[in-house]
């Protein structure tokens, strides 16, 4: 089945941030070495959010809902632009972009339960780690650096009712440096969507 990619060419996507109850978030490896991220996956024409959510996690890293307790999602979409050598056509629908909502997940019990053959489709990830609540910002390919940035801070007022963790030494630079390159024209995200 295919994903829902809307007019104006953004491919419908759920994103998922797992916490453990130490504030620390999944980060998975991208199979072949290919970077790491947070788990995320396409949106099925007329399927509802939380069928999405629970379906990419079940594939993506072999957990299911009585794996986790649901915490919040975003408010609206969260958008971004595919550099140019990433946009794809699927027949006559052309993909610039994805837009995302992200869940924001506690793992309940083991982490020995993450797995990667859940699925029939080859995995997704290879490994994964645990890491500091901002380090998915800096990990991550670069495009997709601001839209992680906004789901956390949104996604961790809940995770952290008295204040977001401290940023850390390197945010703002990159932060800075990211502005600069928008500014000129070289990439990043595009604005939410309202």
């Amino acid at each position: 089945m295919t994903d829902w990619i809307d007019e104006e060419g953004y491919r419908a996507n759920v994103g998922i941030v797992l916490m453990r109850d130490d504030g620390r978030v999944f980060l998975g490896g991208r199979t072949g070495g290919r970077g790491w991220q947070f788990p995320q996956g396409g949106i099925r024409p007329d399927e509802p959010f939380t069928a999405a959510l629970y379906r990419e996690l079940r594939e993506e890293i072999g957990l299911g809902e009585d794996d986790v307790d649901y915490l919040g999602e975003t408010r609206d979409w969260l958008r971004y632009d595919l550099p140019r050598q990433y946009v794809r056509r699927s027949g006559l629908t052309r993909c610039i972009g994805q837009k995302q909502r992200w869940a924001l997940l506690r793992l309940r019990g083991d982490e020995r339960r993450v797995r990667f053959d859940a699925t029939d489709e080859p995995p997704e990830f290879d490994r994964f780690r645990w890491t500091e609540f901002w380090e998915p910002v800096r990990e991550v390919i670069f495009f997709k650096r601001d839209v992680y940035r906004r789901a956390l801070h949104e996604l961790g007022r809940l995770a952290f009712p008295g204040g977001l963790p401290p940023y850390p030494s390197w945010w703002e630079a990159e932060t800075a440096r990211e502005n600069g390159a928008r500014r000129r024209g070289g990439g990043g995200a595009a604005p939410a969507a309202g």
